[in-house]
């Protein structure tokens, strides 16, 4: 009788049962067989829509202190402050025609037409350079307003007069020849991100605008008081040129506001990447060498 041999068993170790997630099923990966194709034109897709504001979609309620409100209302008032300096000019070339007659009358009695042609052309623009200039200050006014606002929620800090304060000083006298100018100042340094403590710096145009507004003003208070004073012939003669003067400033005075309405709202409103100038480098000068790379050997993988 033999002996038994002894059976050769293999053990073999396998995790249990939910020690490891399962891998799942990958797709095969299909090669690239071209552009899709469809037997009819889709008609799904994006429309053909630039980018618009949000309230411009239908539905949506504009608010009324909103970069775009402030965009339009600012076209607004630079339009109007244009007519302004048309009507203007119109005003001081009339007055300039006024003071040649009166030089004319000294030799001489004047066309009683075109004496009268001419109070009608002085009459008719101080008309309608009055309505312009009311008409504009509402205009302009009321743009400063929703600018602040605007410009206070970008750099998250308000201006320092309240919007109640710098009107109620805008009608104190020669008080006004300054507060105009320190208010738009501010509206500036904070539309071009300036932080808070930095003092403001009114930038060129601004100086410019406040040179004319402050001139305007003075020369304002001359010729009042020089139409209530003035008694001899040759004062009332002076007294023309004056106006004519004024009138001059008063064209600086529209041109410089609508400047400056047009540069703190393009201030306000972000970059159009159509206006931004593409540019290329040309050449590169004393450029330092670039590092060299190390040679990747023949049927190495990238």
């Amino acid at each position: 009788m033999q002996p038994l041999q002894p059976m050769r068993v293999d053990w073999v170790a396998t995790p249990p049962p939910g020690a490891y997630p399962q891998p799942q099923n990958r797709s095969q990966r299909l090669s690239y067989g071209g552009p899709p194709n469809y037997p009819v034109p889709p008609r799904w897709g994006f429309p053909l829509l630039a980018w618009r504001w949000p309230t411009a979609v239908p539905g949506t309620v504009e608010q009324a202190d909103s970069v775009d409100n402030v965009r339009r209302l600012g076209k607004t008032a630079q339009n109007s402050l244009w007519v302004v300096a048309v009507v203007a000019l119109w005003a001081a070339g009339s007055e300039i025609w006024r003071y040649v007659l009166l030089v004319m009358s000294q030799f001489g009695a004047l066309d009683a037409n075109v004496v009268l042609t001419s109070d009608a052309m002085i009459v008719s623009s101080w008309t309608v350079m009055f309505v312009g200039w009311a008409l504009s200050l509402v205009l302009v006014l009321v743009w400063i307003r929703r600018a602040r606002n605007v410009a206070a929620d970008l750099v998250s800090y308000g201006p320092s007069r309240p919007g109640v304060n710098a009107l109620l000083l805008l009608l104190a006298p020669f008080v006004n020849l300054v507060v105009p100018g320190s208010v738009l100042a501010e509206l500036e340094h904070a539309v071009a991100r300036r932080p808070v403590g930095e003092r403001p710096r009114p930038s060129k145009l601004l100086l410019w605008w406040w040179g004319f507004w402050v001139a305007a003003g003075l020369m304002f208070w001359i010729n009042l008081l020089w139409r209530n004073f003035a008694d001899s012939t040759q004062a009332l003669a002076n007294g023309v040129l004056l106006h004519a003067f004024q009138d001059l400033l008063l064209v600086g005075v529209a041109v410089t506001t609508a400047l400056v309405v047009r540069r703190i709202t393009t201030l306000l409103l972000p970059v159009d990447a159509a206006s931004v100038r593409l540019m290329r480098v040309v050449e590169v000068k004393d450029a330092p060498e670039p590092p060299l790379r190390s040679v990747r050997a023949s049927g190495s993988p990238r």
